[in-house]
Protein backbone atom coordinates (compact mmCIF):
# COMPACT_ATOMS: atom_id res chain seq x y z
CA UNK A 1 0.00 0.00 0.00
CA UNK A 2 1.21 3.14 -0.76
CA UNK A 3 2.00 5.65 2.66
CA UNK A 4 -1.40 7.72 3.92
CA UNK A 5 -0.69 10.97 5.26
CA UNK A 6 -3.23 12.71 7.31
CA UNK A 7 -2.78 16.02 8.27
CA UNK A 8 -4.17 17.38 11.45
CA UNK A 9 -4.41 21.75 11.57
CA UNK A 10 -5.70 23.85 14.03
CA UNK A 11 -7.58 27.14 13.65
CA UNK A 12 -9.51 29.94 15.89
CA UNK A 13 -6.60 29.82 18.69
CA UNK A 14 -3.52 28.00 19.75
CA UNK A 15 -3.47 24.90 22.16
CA UNK A 16 -6.64 23.73 21.03
CA UNK A 17 -5.62 19.78 20.95
CA UNK A 18 -4.24 19.13 18.06
CA UNK A 19 -1.41 16.70 19.81
CA UNK A 20 -4.28 15.21 21.85
CA UNK A 21 -6.30 15.01 18.60
CA UNK A 22 -3.56 13.47 15.94
CA UNK A 23 -2.30 10.68 18.47
CA UNK A 24 -5.76 9.77 19.36
CA UNK A 25 -6.60 9.57 15.59
CA UNK A 26 -3.37 7.31 15.85
CA UNK A 27 -4.34 5.04 18.30
CA UNK A 28 -7.48 4.15 16.49
CA UNK A 29 -5.73 3.42 13.62
CA UNK A 30 -3.26 1.03 15.11
CA UNK A 31 -6.28 -0.47 17.30
CA UNK A 32 -7.77 -1.19 13.33
CA UNK A 33 -4.27 -3.12 12.37
CA UNK A 34 -2.53 -0.65 10.66
CA UNK A 35 1.30 0.56 11.38
CA UNK A 36 0.91 4.75 12.10
CA UNK A 37 3.72 7.25 12.40
CA UNK A 38 3.68 10.48 14.07
CA UNK A 39 5.06 13.84 13.48
CA UNK A 40 4.99 17.24 14.56
CA UNK A 41 6.01 20.52 12.38
CA UNK A 42 6.81 23.28 14.80
CA UNK A 43 7.18 26.73 12.99
CA UNK A 44 9.39 28.57 15.29
CA UNK A 45 13.10 29.14 13.96
CA UNK A 46 14.63 27.28 17.37
CA UNK A 47 16.28 24.50 15.78
CA UNK A 48 14.85 22.16 18.69
CA UNK A 49 13.31 23.35 22.10
CA UNK A 50 16.22 21.71 24.19
CA UNK A 51 17.89 25.35 24.55
CA UNK A 52 14.21 26.95 25.03
CA UNK A 53 13.26 28.01 28.87
CA UNK A 54 10.22 25.59 29.68
CA UNK A 55 8.10 29.23 30.59
CA UNK A 56 8.55 29.56 26.94
CA UNK A 57 7.58 26.11 25.63
CA UNK A 58 7.13 23.37 28.70
CA UNK A 59 8.77 19.99 29.17
CA UNK A 60 11.48 19.40 27.06
CA UNK A 61 10.59 15.37 26.09
CA UNK A 62 13.51 13.12 24.87
CA UNK A 63 13.09 10.68 22.60
CA UNK A 64 15.20 6.96 22.33
CA UNK A 65 17.33 8.06 19.64
CA UNK A 66 18.57 11.53 22.11
CA UNK A 67 15.90 13.95 20.07
CA UNK A 68 14.80 17.28 22.17
CA UNK A 69 10.97 17.33 21.65
CA UNK A 70 8.41 19.30 21.66
CA UNK A 71 6.25 18.10 24.68
CA UNK A 72 3.28 17.48 22.21
CA UNK A 73 5.36 14.00 21.11
CA UNK A 74 4.78 12.84 25.25
CA UNK A 75 1.44 12.81 24.13
CA UNK A 76 1.76 11.16 21.21
CA UNK A 77 3.67 8.07 22.60
CA UNK A 78 1.50 8.19 25.63
CA UNK A 79 -1.74 8.02 23.97
CA UNK A 80 -0.75 6.93 20.41
CA UNK A 81 1.56 4.24 21.98
CA UNK A 82 4.12 4.64 19.68
CA UNK A 83 7.69 4.62 19.76
CA UNK A 84 9.33 7.77 17.78
CA UNK A 85 12.50 8.99 16.10
CA UNK A 86 13.93 12.37 15.53
CA UNK A 87 12.18 12.40 12.25
CA UNK A 88 9.59 12.91 14.38
CA UNK A 89 10.40 16.40 15.85
CA UNK A 90 10.49 19.38 12.86
CA UNK A 91 11.28 23.00 13.36
CA UNK A 92 11.37 25.41 11.19
CA UNK A 93 15.06 26.09 12.58
CA UNK A 94 15.87 22.50 10.96
CA UNK A 95 14.19 23.19 7.52
CA UNK A 96 16.18 26.41 7.41
CA UNK A 97 19.79 25.30 8.66
CA UNK A 98 19.75 22.12 6.22
CA UNK A 99 18.59 24.45 3.38
CA UNK A 100 21.49 26.86 4.31
CA UNK A 101 24.03 24.43 4.48
CA UNK A 102 23.37 22.68 1.12
CA UNK A 103 23.47 26.35 -0.06
CA UNK A 104 26.84 26.37 1.68
CA UNK A 105 27.98 23.20 -0.11
CA UNK A 106 27.26 24.47 -3.39
CA UNK A 107 24.50 21.97 -3.62
CA UNK A 108 22.16 24.43 -5.46
CA UNK A 109 24.59 25.24 -8.10
CA UNK A 110 24.13 29.39 -7.86
CA UNK A 111 20.47 28.69 -7.82
CA UNK A 112 18.66 31.56 -6.27
CA UNK A 113 17.21 30.06 -2.69
CA UNK A 114 13.34 30.42 -2.11
CA UNK A 115 10.83 29.79 0.30
CA UNK A 116 8.59 27.72 -3.10
CA UNK A 117 10.79 25.36 -4.12
CA UNK A 118 13.84 24.93 -1.60
CA UNK A 119 12.00 25.16 1.89
CA UNK A 120 8.46 23.13 1.13
CA UNK A 121 10.52 20.77 -0.87
CA UNK A 122 12.77 20.11 2.55
CA UNK A 123 9.51 20.12 4.37
CA UNK A 124 8.28 17.42 1.88
CA UNK A 125 11.51 15.23 2.31
CA UNK A 126 11.11 15.47 6.44
CA UNK A 127 6.97 14.23 6.07
CA UNK A 128 8.39 11.45 3.80
CA UNK A 129 11.45 10.63 5.84
CA UNK A 130 9.17 10.39 9.06
CA UNK A 131 7.17 7.67 7.41
CA UNK A 132 10.19 5.84 5.35
CA UNK A 133 12.31 5.11 8.71
CA UNK A 134 9.45 4.04 10.75
CA UNK A 135 7.38 1.58 7.63
CA UNK A 136 4.77 3.05 8.83
CA UNK A 137 1.33 2.66 6.59
CA UNK A 138 -0.15 5.94 7.22
CA UNK A 139 1.81 9.31 8.56
CA UNK A 140 -0.40 11.64 10.97
CA UNK A 141 1.49 15.21 10.57
CA UNK A 142 0.04 18.00 13.30
CA UNK A 143 1.16 21.71 11.80
CA UNK A 144 1.64 23.58 14.71
CA UNK A 145 0.58 27.34 15.20
CA UNK A 146 -2.76 28.12 13.56
CA UNK A 147 -3.68 28.89 10.82
CA UNK A 148 -3.38 32.52 9.34
CA UNK A 149 0.40 32.45 10.98
CA UNK A 150 2.67 33.51 8.66
CA UNK A 151 5.41 31.42 10.31
CA UNK A 152 2.87 28.55 9.19
CA UNK A 153 2.76 29.36 5.56
CA UNK A 154 5.15 27.64 4.24
CA UNK A 155 3.87 24.01 5.95
CA UNK A 156 0.60 24.91 5.04
CA UNK A 157 2.10 25.07 1.36
CA UNK A 158 4.10 21.75 1.24
CA UNK A 159 1.26 19.75 2.51
CA UNK A 160 -1.37 21.47 -0.28
CA UNK A 161 1.44 20.29 -3.11
CA UNK A 162 1.18 17.21 -1.09
CA UNK A 163 -1.88 16.49 -1.84
CA UNK A 164 -0.99 17.06 -5.49
CA UNK A 165 1.68 14.94 -5.83
CA UNK A 166 0.26 12.15 -3.88
CA UNK A 167 -3.31 12.31 -4.80
CA UNK A 168 -7.12 12.28 -3.25
CA UNK A 169 -7.06 9.13 -1.29
CA UNK A 170 -3.42 9.31 0.03
CA UNK A 171 -4.17 12.43 2.19
CA UNK A 172 -6.62 13.81 4.38
CA UNK A 173 -7.22 17.22 5.71
CA UNK A 174 -8.11 17.40 9.66
CA UNK A 175 -9.01 20.59 10.72
CA UNK A 176 -9.58 21.04 14.85
CA UNK A 177 -10.83 24.54 15.40
CA UNK A 178 -12.38 26.11 19.01
CA UNK A 179 -16.33 27.16 19.47
CA UNK A 180 -15.71 30.45 21.73
CA UNK A 181 -18.24 30.74 25.18
CA UNK A 182 -20.59 34.25 25.31
CA UNK A 183 -21.26 34.12 28.65
CA UNK A 184 -23.89 36.80 28.22
CA UNK A 185 -26.05 34.98 25.83
CA UNK A 186 -24.79 31.64 26.72
CA UNK A 187 -24.13 30.30 23.56
CA UNK A 188 -21.13 28.57 21.23
CA UNK A 189 -20.28 30.65 18.58
CA UNK A 190 -19.65 29.04 15.17
CA UNK A 191 -18.33 32.23 13.01
CA UNK A 192 -14.19 32.01 14.15
CA UNK A 193 -14.65 28.73 12.97
CA UNK A 194 -16.03 29.57 9.80
CA UNK A 195 -13.16 31.89 9.39
CA UNK A 196 -10.88 29.40 10.01
CA UNK A 197 -12.09 27.36 7.32
CA UNK A 198 -12.24 30.01 4.89
CA UNK A 199 -8.87 31.13 5.92
CA UNK A 200 -7.68 27.67 5.49
CA UNK A 201 -9.18 27.30 1.82
CA UNK A 202 -7.90 30.26 0.86
CA UNK A 203 -4.26 28.71 0.68
CA UNK A 204 -5.83 25.81 -1.39
CA UNK A 205 -6.54 23.32 1.12
CA UNK A 206 -10.10 22.50 1.85
CA UNK A 207 -10.80 20.10 5.14
CA UNK A 208 -12.15 16.46 5.33
CA UNK A 209 -12.76 16.71 8.64
CA UNK A 210 -13.16 19.29 11.04
CA UNK A 211 -13.11 18.54 14.86
CA UNK A 212 -14.76 21.34 16.86
CA UNK A 213 -13.39 21.73 20.65
CA UNK A 214 -15.78 23.74 23.47
CA UNK A 215 -15.83 23.54 27.42
CA UNK A 216 -19.49 23.03 26.91
CA UNK A 217 -21.78 20.53 25.24
CA UNK A 218 -22.22 21.13 21.44
CA UNK A 219 -25.28 20.75 20.45
CA UNK A 220 -26.57 18.40 17.25
CA UNK A 221 -27.78 21.65 15.40
CA UNK A 222 -24.83 23.57 15.93
CA UNK A 223 -22.44 20.03 14.37
CA UNK A 224 -25.07 20.91 11.49
CA UNK A 225 -24.58 24.46 11.15
CA UNK A 226 -20.86 23.99 11.10
CA UNK A 227 -21.26 21.08 8.12
CA UNK A 228 -23.25 23.43 6.44
CA UNK A 229 -21.46 27.21 6.36
CA UNK A 230 -18.14 25.11 6.32
CA UNK A 231 -19.13 22.91 3.41
CA UNK A 232 -17.95 19.61 5.30
CA UNK A 233 -20.00 15.81 5.22
CA UNK A 234 -22.14 16.16 8.19
CA UNK A 235 -20.24 12.55 9.03
CA UNK A 236 -16.95 14.49 9.29
CA UNK A 237 -17.80 17.12 11.96
CA UNK A 238 -17.87 15.92 15.07
CA UNK A 239 -17.71 18.10 18.75
CA UNK A 240 -14.65 17.45 21.18
CA UNK A 241 -15.90 18.64 24.55
CA UNK A 242 -12.80 19.46 27.20
CA UNK A 243 -12.48 15.98 29.18
CA UNK A 244 -10.88 16.14 33.17
CA UNK A 245 -8.60 13.09 31.30
CA UNK A 246 -7.23 13.00 28.10
CA UNK A 247 -7.25 9.47 27.84
CA UNK A 248 -10.98 10.16 27.05
CA UNK A 249 -10.21 11.29 23.86
CA UNK A 250 -10.15 8.35 21.65
CA UNK A 251 -13.33 6.82 22.77
CA UNK A 252 -15.08 9.82 21.78
CA UNK A 253 -13.70 10.16 18.72
CA UNK A 254 -14.08 6.54 18.35
CA UNK A 255 -17.87 6.84 19.24
CA UNK A 256 -18.31 9.63 16.73
CA UNK A 257 -17.06 7.39 13.46
CA UNK A 258 -14.64 9.70 12.57
CA UNK A 259 -11.73 6.76 12.31
CA UNK A 260 -14.08 4.72 10.08
CA UNK A 261 -14.55 7.67 7.99
CA UNK A 262 -10.76 7.64 7.44
CA UNK A 263 -10.77 4.29 6.81
CA UNK A 264 -13.20 4.87 3.76
CA UNK A 265 -11.89 8.06 2.38
CA UNK A 266 -8.47 7.08 2.27
CA UNK A 267 -9.65 3.65 0.86
CA UNK A 268 -7.33 1.82 3.24
CA UNK A 269 -7.42 -2.02 2.90
CA UNK A 270 -9.14 -4.11 4.48
CA UNK A 271 -9.26 -3.46 8.77
CA UNK A 272 -9.14 -5.31 11.84
CA UNK A 273 -12.55 -4.79 14.25
CA UNK A 274 -10.96 -2.65 16.81
CA UNK A 275 -10.34 -3.93 20.27
CA UNK A 276 -10.60 -0.62 23.00
CA UNK A 277 -11.72 -3.04 26.06
CA UNK A 278 -8.72 -2.43 28.26
CA UNK A 279 -8.55 1.15 27.20
CA UNK A 280 -12.36 1.41 28.13
CA UNK A 281 -11.40 -0.11 31.63
CA UNK A 282 -8.79 1.81 32.37
CA UNK A 283 -10.55 5.13 31.46
CA UNK A 284 -13.51 3.75 33.87
CA UNK A 285 -11.38 3.39 36.48
CA UNK A 286 -9.18 6.84 36.19
CA UNK A 287 -13.24 8.65 36.25
CA UNK A 288 -13.77 7.12 39.71
CA UNK A 289 -13.53 8.53 43.07
CA UNK A 290 -11.05 7.16 44.68
CA UNK A 291 -8.83 7.48 47.95
CA UNK A 292 -6.19 10.68 47.50
CA UNK A 293 -2.22 10.39 48.11
CA UNK A 294 -0.92 13.92 48.52
CA UNK A 295 2.38 14.21 46.58
CA UNK A 296 4.31 17.24 46.60
CA UNK A 297 6.33 17.80 43.35
CA UNK A 298 8.88 20.49 44.58
CA UNK A 299 10.39 22.20 41.39
CA UNK A 300 11.52 25.78 39.97
CA UNK A 301 8.91 26.28 36.96
CA UNK A 302 5.55 25.27 39.14
CA UNK A 303 3.54 28.16 37.89
CA UNK A 304 3.34 26.26 34.58
CA UNK A 305 2.06 22.61 34.97
CA UNK A 306 3.39 21.81 31.14
CA UNK A 307 7.25 22.21 32.74
CA UNK A 308 6.09 18.78 34.04
CA UNK A 309 3.61 17.13 32.49
CA UNK A 310 5.78 13.93 31.87
CA UNK A 311 6.10 13.43 35.49
CA UNK A 312 2.04 14.65 36.52
CA UNK A 313 1.48 12.05 33.77
CA UNK A 314 3.63 9.31 35.62
CA UNK A 315 1.99 9.90 38.83
CA UNK A 316 -1.08 9.39 37.46
CA UNK A 317 -0.58 6.44 36.28
CA UNK A 318 1.35 4.76 38.82
CA UNK A 319 -1.40 5.75 41.42
CA UNK A 320 -4.15 3.87 39.13
CA UNK A 321 -1.84 1.17 39.45
CA UNK A 322 -2.23 1.74 42.87
CA UNK A 323 -5.73 1.91 43.10
CA UNK A 324 -5.68 5.70 44.00
CA UNK A 325 -5.16 9.05 42.91
CA UNK A 326 -2.62 10.98 42.99
CA UNK A 327 -2.95 14.59 44.42
CA UNK A 328 0.26 16.29 43.00
CA UNK A 329 1.05 19.55 45.58
CA UNK A 330 2.93 22.32 43.27
CA UNK A 331 5.04 23.61 45.45
CA UNK A 332 7.80 26.24 44.63
CA UNK A 333 11.90 25.23 45.17
CA UNK A 334 12.37 29.24 45.48
CA UNK A 335 9.75 29.66 48.27
CA UNK A 336 11.01 26.73 50.57
CA UNK A 337 14.61 29.19 50.16
CA UNK A 338 12.51 31.13 51.59
CA UNK A 339 10.98 29.48 54.61
CA UNK A 340 7.38 29.16 52.36
CA UNK A 341 5.33 26.17 51.97
CA UNK A 342 6.95 23.85 54.61
CA UNK A 343 3.68 23.45 55.97
CA UNK A 344 2.15 22.28 52.77
CA UNK A 345 5.69 19.98 52.36
CA UNK A 346 4.75 18.24 56.13
CA UNK A 347 1.22 17.65 54.55
CA UNK A 348 2.05 15.56 51.87
CA UNK A 349 2.79 11.97 51.79
CA UNK A 350 5.66 11.92 49.37
CA UNK A 351 8.20 14.06 47.79
CA UNK A 352 9.06 14.24 44.01
CA UNK A 353 12.23 15.90 42.86
CA UNK A 354 12.46 16.73 39.24
CA UNK A 355 14.97 17.27 36.82
CA UNK A 356 16.21 21.38 35.83
CA UNK A 357 19.17 23.36 34.97
CA UNK A 358 21.05 26.48 36.84
CA UNK A 359 20.67 26.80 40.87
CA UNK A 360 17.75 28.77 41.01
CA UNK A 361 15.83 26.87 43.97
CA UNK A 362 18.32 24.57 44.54
CA UNK A 363 18.52 24.83 48.08
CA UNK A 364 14.61 24.55 48.08
CA UNK A 365 15.25 21.54 46.55
CA UNK A 366 17.79 20.38 48.91
CA UNK A 367 15.68 20.80 52.22
CA UNK A 368 12.80 19.04 50.47
CA UNK A 369 15.14 15.66 50.01
CA UNK A 370 16.97 16.66 53.71
CA UNK A 371 13.05 16.73 55.08
CA UNK A 372 11.90 13.50 53.54
CA UNK A 373 15.35 11.84 54.93
CA UNK A 374 15.18 12.72 58.23
CA UNK A 375 11.36 12.35 58.70
CA UNK A 376 11.47 8.58 56.32
CA UNK A 377 9.01 10.46 53.86
CA UNK A 378 9.05 8.48 50.71
CA UNK A 379 11.22 10.48 47.89
CA UNK A 380 11.74 9.98 44.23
CA UNK A 381 14.58 12.32 42.74
CA UNK A 382 14.88 12.70 38.79
CA UNK A 383 18.11 13.50 37.06
CA UNK A 384 19.06 16.70 38.93
CA UNK A 385 17.02 15.46 41.97
CA UNK A 386 19.24 12.82 42.07
CA UNK A 387 22.71 14.72 41.57
CA UNK A 388 20.90 16.97 44.71
CA UNK A 389 20.07 13.27 46.66
CA UNK A 390 24.08 13.02 46.55
CA UNK A 391 24.92 16.65 47.43
CA UNK A 392 22.77 17.01 50.59
CA UNK A 393 23.69 13.39 52.20
CA UNK A 394 27.66 14.75 51.46
CA UNK A 395 26.66 18.14 53.03
CA UNK A 396 24.47 16.53 56.15
CA UNK A 397 25.14 13.05 56.67
CA UNK A 398 29.09 12.89 55.74
CA UNK A 399 29.80 16.23 56.98
CA UNK A 400 31.16 17.72 53.87
CA UNK A 401 29.21 21.35 54.32
CA UNK A 402 30.55 22.89 51.34
CA UNK A 403 30.01 20.34 49.05
CA UNK A 404 27.85 20.74 45.73
CA UNK A 405 27.86 19.79 42.46
CA UNK A 406 30.55 22.50 39.89
CA UNK A 407 27.37 23.26 38.03
CA UNK A 408 26.64 25.72 40.90
CA UNK A 409 29.71 26.34 42.20
CA UNK A 410 32.86 25.15 39.83
CA UNK A 411 35.44 25.98 42.72
CA UNK A 412 33.42 24.10 45.54
CA UNK A 413 36.15 21.93 47.38
CA UNK A 414 33.87 18.86 47.15
CA UNK A 415 32.86 18.46 43.71
CA UNK A 416 30.47 15.59 44.61
CA UNK A 417 28.58 16.49 41.24
CA UNK A 418 30.78 16.83 38.08
CA UNK A 419 30.83 17.65 34.69
CA UNK A 420 31.00 14.35 33.01
CA UNK A 421 34.16 14.12 30.60
CA UNK A 422 32.85 14.24 27.05
CA UNK A 423 31.35 16.94 28.31
CA UNK A 424 34.47 19.48 29.27
CA UNK A 425 35.00 20.61 25.61
CA UNK A 426 31.32 20.99 24.55
CA UNK A 427 30.70 24.81 23.70
CA UNK A 428 27.45 24.88 22.24
CA UNK A 429 24.31 24.12 24.43
CA UNK A 430 22.01 22.70 21.67
CA UNK A 431 21.81 18.61 20.97
CA UNK A 432 25.09 18.59 23.37
CA UNK A 433 24.14 16.93 26.35
CA UNK A 434 23.91 13.13 27.18
CA UNK A 435 20.94 12.65 25.41
CA UNK A 436 18.81 9.24 24.50
CA UNK A 437 18.09 5.79 25.89
CA UNK A 438 21.12 3.46 27.48
CA UNK A 439 21.56 0.70 29.35
CA UNK A 440 21.36 0.74 33.21
CA UNK A 441 22.85 -2.58 35.02
CA UNK A 442 20.76 -2.79 38.64
CA UNK A 443 21.84 -4.29 41.62
CA UNK A 444 19.58 -7.61 43.06
CA UNK A 445 18.12 -7.09 45.68
CA UNK A 446 17.54 -3.17 45.32
CA UNK A 447 14.42 -1.43 45.34
CA UNK A 448 15.33 -0.56 41.80
CA UNK A 449 15.60 -4.02 40.86
CA UNK A 450 12.72 -5.20 43.01
CA UNK A 451 10.53 -2.35 41.00
CA UNK A 452 11.64 -3.54 37.33
CA UNK A 453 12.18 -7.61 38.37
CA UNK A 454 14.83 -7.83 35.87
CA UNK A 455 18.93 -6.47 35.80
CA UNK A 456 18.92 -4.82 33.10
CA UNK A 457 16.93 -2.02 31.92
CA UNK A 458 16.81 0.96 29.01
CA UNK A 459 16.23 4.51 29.84
CA UNK A 460 15.96 7.70 28.59
CA UNK A 461 18.47 10.64 29.79
CA UNK A 462 19.51 14.22 29.18
CA UNK A 463 22.37 15.11 31.32
CA UNK A 464 25.49 16.89 31.67
CA UNK A 465 26.88 15.97 34.99
CA UNK A 466 26.86 12.52 37.06
CA UNK A 467 28.42 11.77 40.32
CA UNK A 468 31.72 12.22 40.70
CA UNK A 469 32.87 8.70 41.05
CA UNK A 470 35.98 9.85 43.70
CA UNK A 471 33.26 10.37 46.62
CA UNK A 472 31.29 6.57 46.00
CA UNK A 473 33.11 4.90 48.12
CA UNK A 474 32.27 7.39 50.84
CA UNK A 475 28.95 7.89 50.09
CA UNK A 476 28.36 3.69 49.95
CA UNK A 477 29.80 2.96 53.09
CA UNK A 478 28.07 5.60 54.54
CA UNK A 479 24.34 4.42 53.88
CA UNK A 480 23.85 5.81 50.40
CA UNK A 481 24.18 2.84 47.76
CA UNK A 482 24.25 2.94 44.15
CA UNK A 483 21.85 0.87 42.98
CA UNK A 484 22.24 1.17 39.47
CA UNK A 485 24.96 1.81 37.09
CA UNK A 486 26.00 1.66 33.06
CA UNK A 487 27.25 -1.71 31.80
CA UNK A 488 30.55 -0.81 32.40
CA UNK A 489 30.19 0.35 35.98
CA UNK A 490 31.47 3.70 35.00
CA UNK A 491 28.36 5.56 35.33
CA UNK A 492 25.91 5.97 38.58
CA UNK A 493 22.36 5.91 37.16
CA UNK A 494 20.23 5.24 40.40
CA UNK A 495 20.89 6.07 44.16
CA UNK A 496 19.27 4.81 46.98
CA UNK A 497 19.58 5.42 50.69
CA UNK A 498 19.61 2.54 53.36
CA UNK A 499 17.26 2.25 56.24
CA UNK A 500 14.74 4.66 54.62
CA UNK A 501 11.20 3.00 53.07
CA UNK A 502 12.14 4.94 49.82
CA UNK A 503 14.63 7.57 49.19
CA UNK A 504 15.87 6.43 45.10
CA UNK A 505 17.13 8.89 42.76
CA UNK A 506 17.62 8.01 39.12
CA UNK A 507 20.00 9.71 36.72
CA UNK A 508 17.53 9.20 33.97
CA UNK A 509 14.30 10.29 33.35
CA UNK A 510 11.72 7.52 33.81
CA UNK A 511 8.13 9.59 32.98
CA UNK A 512 9.12 9.63 29.44
CA UNK A 513 8.45 5.83 28.94
CA UNK A 514 5.61 5.69 30.99
CA UNK A 515 1.97 4.93 29.87
CA UNK A 516 -1.77 4.69 31.19
CA UNK A 517 -1.80 0.90 30.13
CA UNK A 518 2.15 0.31 30.89
CA UNK A 519 2.88 2.59 34.36
CA UNK A 520 6.69 3.14 34.93
CA UNK A 521 7.61 0.91 37.94
CA UNK A 522 9.95 3.14 39.29
CA UNK A 523 7.09 4.94 39.73
CA UNK A 524 4.41 2.53 40.76
CA UNK A 525 7.20 1.36 43.56
CA UNK A 526 7.21 5.19 44.59
CA UNK A 527 3.48 5.43 44.99
CA UNK A 528 3.13 2.05 46.66
CA UNK A 529 5.85 3.41 49.28
CA UNK A 530 3.55 6.67 49.64
CA UNK A 531 0.30 4.55 50.36
CA UNK A 532 2.35 2.30 52.68
CA UNK A 533 1.23 -0.78 50.66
Amino acid sequence: MSPKIIFVTGGVVSSVGKGVAASSIAKLLRQRGYKVCLQKLDPYLNVDPGTMSPYQHGEVFVLDDGAETDLDLGHYERLGGISLNRYSSVSTGQIYEEVLSKERRGDFLGRTIQIIPHITNEIKRRIRMAIETTGADIGIVEIGGTVGDIESEPYLEAIRQLRFELGQENTFYCHLTWLPFIGATRELKTKPTQHSVRMLRSVGISPDALIARADYSISKELLDKISQFCDVERRAVIGLETTQYIYEVPLIIEKSGLADYIVEKMKLPGFIKPDLSNWERLVSLLKQDKPKAPVALVGKYVELHDSYISVAEALCHAGLANGIEVDIHWISAVDLENGKCLDELEECAGIIIPGGFGNRGVDGKMLAIEYARENKVPLLGLCLGMQLICVEYARNVLGLTEANSTEFNPNTPYPVIDLMEEQKMVMNLGGTMRLGSFDCKLVSGSKAYCAYGREIVRERHRHRFELNNEYRPLLEENGLKVTGASPNGVLAEIVEVENHPFLVGTQFHPEFKSKLDEPHPIFVAFVKSVIGA
